[in-house]
């Protein structure tokens, strides 16, 4: 099976090149307010240094592109195939995830140095008019980058959060918080029908999202909007972390492993609940929606609230034809945003939290990898994680769609991820 039949592009050669552009310097100018320390360290297993993103992006178009495809391309290091390949087994040995952080050298400036000469070498080839195929691994290449653009955010947030000093990564001005009330909740009502799911049309998608196919959905209400802060304080004041029958069996577990009492970064101070955010330790906004929470969390407090989460084809059918606008990236707000008390029907279904379904990453019918390592991208993960919709605030504009299908283990809490209830009708 070719790239072409599942990683297709219908950006002409004079766009590609202007994306690839883009994309490379937004990394950088997200790397800049870190130091070299900022970027080495590695807060837990399931985070990355803000060093490695940098360089395994880079990696990527040098593994994928360059070195199969430009017989006179000089490689940068070889051993940078060791360090930064991520977990694509048919390029060869690896560092290990939990280990990344001991990469003290190269320093970042060398990692900087990486990165032009790969973007010199891009720059040439694109200039060459390479072909159908070799674009669509480029455009890969770029919204694989932009993935890692959203995860290099999570992972300095949880990194920034375990030093007691609390450090903004950016502007530490509290962004203002919102005292006008969110819109009640209320419920969309839709009908049984069989819908058609998956990208079908034109333009980049990754291959998970496909093939496009039919799916029969039975009558059910979605939530105006999602959850909020204020809405899960409840939760957490009515004893929600401590009622067991609320919770998965795995889900439990994790609550009394680990003694999860709240959201990941929540703490009490004065009296009030503040957040760890981009942007430092700040006041909650009992407005905002909730994030930073599991799946099990998700699931467990639409339980309590006598309600349960969306599946991925009832919240896909209900985006179609609603148009992606959003707190996304390019707002820098850089935390979600409360819903509008003067929007009527469905909203906040594109940035701010990615809403977490009950649906488990799997593949859709007639699902099948790509040959070779881009194979490895996607359909090597369809066990034991959940699907997350909607895109977040951190999430760069451009990279979501209705189809878009990112997905994550139950116990995930660092991503800016929160809910919104549904049920049957």
């Amino acid at each position: 099976m070719k790239t072409s039949q599942l990683f297709q592009t219908a950006l002409e050669p004079d766009d590609l090149h202007t994306f690839f552009h883009d994309v490379r310097q937004t990394s950088e100018r997200l790397g800049q307010p870190l130091s070299d320390a900022d970027a080495t360290v590695q807060s837990m297993p399931d985070a990355s240094p803000a060093k490695w993103h940098l360089a395994h992006t880079t990696w990527f178009f040098e593994a994928m592109v360059l070195k199969p495809f430009v017989p006179a391309y000089k490689t940068f290091d070889e051993d940078f195939n060791f360090l930064f390949n991520s977990y694509y087994e048919s390029l060869g040995s690896r560092q290990p995830r939990p280990r990344r952080g001991m990469i003290t050298r190269p320093a970042l400036s060398h990692i900087l140095d990486y990165r032009k000469h790969v973007d010199d070498a891009l720059d040439a080839l694109l200039r060459t008019s390479p072909g159908k195929h070799i674009n669509e691994l480029v455009e890969l290449g770029c919204h694989h980058e932009q993935q890692h653009q959203e995860l290099l955010l999570t992972d300095i947030l949880h990194l920034f959060a375990q030093n007691p000093l609390r450090p903004a990564y950016r502007d530490p001005t509290p962004v203002t918080v919102d005292t006008a009330d969110p819109p009640p909740l209320s419920f969309t009502d839709f009908d049984e029908t069989i819908v058609e799911i998956g990208h079908g049309g034109v333009g980049f998608a990754y291959d998970s999202e496909g093939p496009r196919h039919r799916a029969l959905i039975e009558p059910f209400r979605l939530a105006n909007r999602l959850v909020t802060n204020a809405e899960w304080a409840a939760f957490v004041d009515d004893g929600g972390y401590k009622k067991s029958l609320l919770w998965l069996s795995e889900g439990w577990a994790k609550v009394q492993a680990e003694g999860w009492s709240h959201p990941l970064y929540w703490q009490e101070c004065d009296g009030q609940n503040w957040t760890m955010t981009l942007r430092g330790f700040q006041p909650l906004d009992p407005a905002a929606p909730v994030t930073h929470i599991s799946y099990f969390e998700a699931d467990a407090f639409a339980t309590w609230a006598g309600k349960r989460l969306p599946t991925e084809v009832e919240w896909e059918a209900a985006a179609q034809g609603i148009a992606i606008q959003g707190n996304f990236l390019d707002t820098h707000r850089l935390r979600p945003k409360p819903a509008s008390p003067h929007v009527r029907g469905l909203q906040q279904m594109f940035g701010d939290v990615w809403e977490w379904t009950r649906s488990a990453f799997l593949p859709y019918p007639r699902f099948r990898a790509v040959e070779g390592a881009v194979g490895e991208y996607n359909g090597k993960f369809m066990s034991g994680q959940y699907v997350l919709r909607g895109g977040s605030c951190v999430t760069p504009p451009g990279h979501i769609r209705a189809s878009y299908r990112n997905f994550f283990p139950g116990h995930a809490r660092w991503q800016f991820s929160g809910l919104r209830l549904a049920e049957d009708a």
